[in-house]
């Protein structure tokens, strides 16, 4: 087995970065040329996690000793030739997507491979466009597979792994520790992230809790995509070389590359503008920007996370938002209840928000009467958790005695004439 210079030089240089895939995709071939064609071409597609042998014999060892997320394999071979090694991958990593590398311009070669489980049939010399939709492919459907394997585990333990990363998000729900199995079960993928809910149910503290469990070393990175024009758009993610446009006296890097190993966490997604979404859909499809003025590819290495307080179907339907993208970015959607349909949580939320709100007026820590925890209860909370913790730090600022009782809480009768009040069922207010 052996790996390309071009793979060791990227290891080199991207050593603070995790490897992209998790687990490497294994080209198999008898020429080492090809074998160093293959994996540049890979890597061109951002693909930085490569392994590479010269037989099926080898690569079968390879296989037994490690999971693999890509097979990648010539047909003919000296020994066990790459038919050969379909079938026995076949039989024993039947979960492993491959694709056929071959000079044998063959239909009836080609349709033995598929029978075989080849997921593609690439011949020699090998179309780049051809090559780029079948390595994407094969990887997506790849981190399907483990992502379906860890959420199966998850919901069968039924426990967290790490509670820790969920501490900023106060509940006893039972439907929102659920959602915390869900959260933490598809943390490790690289599949974008559908965060919805009304403003204030704390979508940032979940995209931030996704990226903690996720392991990855980068940072979390976000963006408030909310009015941003195209060009804005583009220099903000994806930055520009020195010299792009007026006014570009430096080059500046983007938060793709900010967020470089980490995450990147787009808010208020609903809101952004059609050119900008093709750009997006772009970025997720094939993981490659061109920062503006450059016309050089780079790849992203970023796990992305979006967020919206708009019913994003409603906006398809009304084409305020390409369903492409829409289809793209809810691989995996968490829907984050308001804080009206888990008022069991509103206790807790109130007391912890006063400890936090006595601590930083260097206050005594006052106890709230049965009453005025009834008046928060039966209130509907259209800004949700940030309105609840308003309420509570507008209590707390004006209490004299011991205890904050329902007269404290007046602010709630003020605003339960508001609009917003009366509007729950709707669309949110504006962010507060």
């Amino acid at each position: 087995m052996t790996q390309p210079k071009a793979n060791r030089e990227l290891r080199k240089m991207t050593s603070d970065r995790p490897l992209y895939p998790d687990s490497p995709v294994l080209v198999v071939d008898d020429e080492e040329y090809m074998t160093s064609l293959l994996s540049s071409m890979l890597l061109a597609e951002g693909v930085s996690n490569v392994l590479t042998c010269a037989s099926a014999d080898e690569a079968l060892k390879v296989l037994e000793g490690r999971d693999v997320s890509v097979l990648m394999t010539d047909l003919l071979m000296p020994g066990m030739s790459g038919e050969e090694l379909l079938d026995e991958t076949a039989s024993r990593f039947p979960g492993i997507p491959k694709i056929v590398v071959t000079g044998a311009d063959e239909v009836d070669i080609a349709i033995q491979c598929m029978k075989k489980g080849a997921l593609d049939f690439l011949v020699k010399p090998v179309d780049p466009s051809r090559f780029s939709a079948a390595v994407r492919q094969a990887i997506e459907i790849s981190e399907l597979r483990k992502e379906n394997e860890i959420l199966n585990r998850k919901f069968t333990e039924r426990e967290l792994s790490r509670n820790d990363v969920f501490a900023n998000i106060i509940t006893q729900d039972a439907g929102l520790l659920t959602i915390f199995r869900y959260a933490e079960s598809i943390a490790r993928t690289l599949q974008p992230v559908l965060i919805t809910g009304e403003t204030g149910v704390g979508k940032e503290l979940m995209a931030r809790a996704i990226h903690a469990a996720s392991g990855r070393k980068g940072e979390f990175v976000a963006v408030d995509v909310a009015g941003l024009d195209s060009p804005t758009f583009s220099d903000t993610l994806f930055g520009h070389r020195k010299g792009a446009f007026t006014g570009a006296d430096a080059p500046r890097a983007g938060m793709v590359l900010k967020a470089a190993g980490g995450t990147l966490f787009l808010d208020e997604i609903g809101d952004l503008h059609e050119e900008s979404q093709i750009k997006l859909l772009r970025l997720l499809q094939e993981r490659l920007f061109f920062p503006l003025g450059s016309d050089t590819a780079v790849s992203m290495d970023a796990r992305v996370l979006v967020a919206t307080n708009r019913d994003i179907r409603e906006l398809c339907a009304q084409g305020r938002m390409r369903m492409d993208l829409f289809f793209r970015l809810q691989t995996h959607h968490i829907r984050i209840p308001p804080l009206r349909k888990r008022a069991g949580d509103i206790p807790l939320l109130a007391r912890f928000f006063l400890t936090q709100a006595a601590k930083e007026m260097n206050k005594p820590i006052p106890a709230i009467t049965p009453e005025a925890l009834r008046r928060l209860i039966t209130y509907s909370f259209p800004g949700n958790v940030r309105e609840l913790r308003s309420v509570i730090f507008d209590a707390a600022s004006r209490f004299q005695a011991d205890t904050i009782g329902a007269d404290d809480l007046d602010i709630l009768a003020t605003a339960a004439c508001s609009p917003e009040a009366h509007a729950v069922a709707g669309p949110p207010g504006p962010r507060i």
